[in-house]
């Protein structure tokens, strides 16, 4: 097994890299420890980082991790005592203490975990006086000892790349993104802007100023930048999305501050007087944006006020409208979105601002959204950050795979809606259970002072056609109906906001039968465009021009079999008490996990010998 790891490595990749790449092009070494790091920034949105310490018999270093890599531990393939191929990495010098910075790594399962090999010795480094790095030392670890931190100048990697910068400043390192820290000094990135936001301005009473920030992208990790003032005026205009460059010290680099960043990364840089910002020649050795999609299914267990990527189908496009912020009093222009993809569900995006006005993407496209934040309204929501960036159609396996599956069958799939029925259940202690509609009735649900919630499989087999939809006020998070000015315009009492269209909102009447019964339920919009397949604005459209097709899209909705989650309370009609059932949401059968339920009671019934 000794005769597998490629020995005398570690020395070579810091003292000698030339030797390195000729002689270990990539080298093979055993893990002697994997530990995780806590996060300086803390919460929940902190990045999870591993430290994990290599060796090549002779020698052994310490190891940082990118992030790109965290899968090998999560995975469970990266395990103490695995032999693995190191593809890329960088080595640094920091602080007079050798790191090694892991890229990319490969777990080569077949040799398994093997105890501890060889004698292998801390490698030193060629400092006079190390001393070791408050960023990236750490009490208790392999290798490391509790001693005093010297003023010691910190040296750089020797093996990394350099470039030839302006005459009289000689070279400077290329650092990885994810080497950045409060203590690295003199150091140079190459990296992809991947989003750029417009300048912002403000005005207080000790003054105005203005702002813009970029996110850059290596291969190890990205990192918010931003410049004030007269950087904007230095910077603004040179930083162009999708273009590589060179940034140089003096940057500060300092700890981010999350609730204006949606990057996986504890620091942040600032642009300065004197930053050098230069555009490369090369512009394809850097990746594109890199995405950490969540299906639309798995919204429903993402945390309110989440920021993740989600790439689905255009489903639907809504017209540009404005709104007034209530604290400012300025206009902002605002465009919704639907997306679906292959787990059956849709979600609505709203974009903000240019990306709003600007959005000319088809129905049909692959849209890829980055940093998104997700909101519990309507059930499940999403909202474009404005450190966010979106792709269309993006040459991506992800993009591709949901091109195909809706090219072949999705195009004519229902989808469904993410709603509060589970919140709405968990704050009332009541269980959401399955009742056919005579155990409804027979059960009196509604009929107590709180709510009853129950799932119902039912048939549509009627749906009223007057009112089924009023107009209602275009402002995110308004569903209230608007007025008629008969000038052209419909006001919202509420928003005190005109606009010049109404947004049509379902509001409907369906009458459902099982084999027990039928039952009338009440469909807001979301779950009415579920069981239409169509948005109220489609419907209003089509009773103004074409009255047939209208006939024959309720006529469609008819004889659908779906699975509906129903709330069941008493009202007060004049003067008369009702119970009335409202659909929460709204979903076409699944029938492998209904098939699999009739399985299960097989086997009840089986079991009780009946």
């Amino acid at each position: 097994m000794a005769g597998q790891i490629t020995q005398g490595a570690l020395d070579a990749m810091f003292n000698d890299p030339d030797r390195a790449q000729q002689q270990f092009p990539v080298p093979i070494l055993q893990c002697l420890q994997i530990k995780t790091l806590d996060s300086k920034n803390g919460g929940a949105g902190a990045t999870e980082r591993f430290r994990i310490v290599l060796s090549d018999l002779k020698n052994y270093v310490q190891c940082m991790m990118a992030t790109q890599t965290n899968h090998l531990v999560h995975d469970g393939l990266l395990q103490r005592g695995c032999i693995v191929r190191l593809k890329q990495y960088q080595a640094q010098c920091l602080k007079g203490k050798n790191i090694l910075i892991v890229l990319d790594l490969e777990v080569i399962q077949s040799l398994g975990c093997p105890e501890k090999m060889g004698d292998p010795q801390p490698l030193g480094s060629r400092s006079a006086e190390p001393a070791q790095n408050p960023n990236l030392g750490s009490t208790g670890f392999y290798g490391v000892k509790n001693e005093p931190t010297q003023d010691t100048k910190p040296q750089f990697p020797r093996q990394a790349p350099s470039r030839n910068t302006s005459a009289g400043q000689g070279s400077s390192t290329i650092y990885p993104i994810e080497g950045l820290s409060p203590f690295s000094h003199k150091w140079t990135i190459k990296a992809r802007v991947t989003s750029k936001s417009d300048i912002k301005t403000w005005h207080k009473p000790s003054g105005e100023g203005k702002l813009f920030s970029v996110n850059f992208l290596d291969e190890s990790g990205e990192i918010r930048a931003t410049g004030f003032n007269d950087q904007v005026d230095q910077f603004y205009d040179l930083l162009q999305e999708g273009q590589v460059y060179y940034i140089s010290t003096p940057c500060r680099v300092q700890l981010a501050k999350k609730q204006w960043s949606n990057l996986p990364n504890d620091y942040e840089l600032t642009f300065e007087r004197d930053t050098q910002i230069e555009k490369a020649e090369d512009q394809t050795s850097v990746p594109q944006v890199r995405f950490n999609f969540v299906n639309i299914q798995e919204l429903q267990d993402v945390e309110k006020d989440a920021t993740i990527d989600v790439i689905g189908v255009l489903k639907e496009v809504q017209e540009v409208t404005q709104i007034v912020s209530k604290n400012t009093q300025k206009p902002y222009d605002k465009r919704e979105l639907t997306l679906v993809d292959n787990t059956g569900y849709s979600v609505r995006c709203t974009i903000w601002g240019k990306t709003a006005t600007n959005f000319d993407a088809q129905p049909e496209s692959i849209v890829a959204l980055k940093g998104t934040k997700v909101s519990d309204f309507g059930g499940r929501s999403l909202s474009l950050l404005s450190s966010g960036t979106m792709a269309i159609d993006p040459d991506i396996p992800e993009a591709h795979h949901l091109k195909g599956w809706y090219d072949s069958s999705g195009r004519n799939n229902t989808f469904a809606t993410h709603n509060n029925m589970q919140t709405l259940g968990g704050a009332t202690g009541r269980k959401d259970d399955t009742k056919t509609i005579s155990q409804v009735k027979e059960e009196n649900l509604g009929t107590s002072e709180m709510p009853d919630y129950f799932s119902l499989k039912a048939t549509v087999v009627y749906i009223k056609q007057d009112n089924f939809a009023y107009p209602g006020c275009r402002s995110e998070g308004c569903n209230k109906k608007v007025t008629d000015m008969l000038d052209g315009t419909w006001r919202c009492e509420k928003c005190q906001v005109s606009h010049d269209r109404p947004q049509y909102r379902y509001i409907m009447s369906i009458n459902v039968n099982d084999h027990t019964g039928q039952l009338w339920l009440s469909c807001f919009d979301d779950t009415a465009r579920i069981i239409m397949g169509k948005s109220a604005d489609e419907l209003m459209e089509m009773r103004e021009n074409d009255e047939t097709r209208l006939a024959a899209e309720f006529e469609q909705a008819n004889c659908r079999k779906l699975n509906f989650s129903c709330r069941a309370k008493t009202d007060t009609f004049g003067e008369q008490q009702r119970v009335r059932y409202q659909v929460m949401s709204a979903a076409p059968l699944d029938y492998k996990m209904e098939g699999n339920k009739l399985n299960e009671l097989i086997n009840a019934y089986s079991q009780m010998g009946m």
